[in-house]
């Protein structure tokens, strides 16, 4: 691991609590982003400048308003992305998925109910490496296969997803 990585990994795992204020460092799909907060009389939002985050607040909005925005968008972009990872993995894998929802989960990446064949995905996946997000797809999915973590489910990461003990410890805490 270079000194770059494990530099980002150490200021991430020492960050101080978010207030969702301007300058602020934040995460989205693995890169660091400087959020420039501005208030102004517009429907809230949030777009990608460059090296910034820009969110878009109502002039007095608070940390809890800022924090929901800034979640609202994480939660648009992993929906506009997860459909074609889910697909195109369910077909490799030869696995049918009823449907797939994101949540804000404390200590897993995602889950899968098996009988109903869905997948939750964790709200805080998008703030990492797009390969985490593909990882935790084809884990979940590996579960439709075999619901243990045995040497058959590792067998099924090992065949769909060779690489996924790097992604498996960038996740790991």
């Amino acid at each position: 691991m270079d000194k770059k990585h494990q530099e980002r990994i150490r200021r991430r795992n020492t960050r101080a609590p978010l207030k969702f204020s301007d300058g602020e460092l934040h995460f989205f799909k693995g890169m660091e982003y400087r959020l420039r907060v501005i208030e102004k009389e517009a429907k809230p939002h949030v777009e990608i400048n460059g090296d910034s985050l820009v969110l878009y607040v109502r002039p007095g909005a608070d940390e809890g308003k800022r924090r929901s925005v800034l979640e609202e968008f994480y939660r648009r972009q992993l929906k506009q992305e997860l459909p074609g990872i889910i697909d195109r993995r369910a077909k490799e894998m030869n696995v049918a998925v009823s449907g797939f929802g994101i949540r804000k989960m404390k200590t897993k990446w995602g889950t899968c109910n098996i009988k109903a064949r869905r997948i939750w995905i964790n709200l805080e996946l998008a703030k990492k490496p797009p390969e985490c997000l593909e990882y935790i797809v084809v884990h979940e999915l590996a579960h439709l296969l075999e619901r243990y973590h045995n040497s058959t489910f590792y067998g099924y990461m090992d065949r769909f997803l060779p690489q996924w003990r790097i992604y498996k410890k960038e996740l790991d805490p």
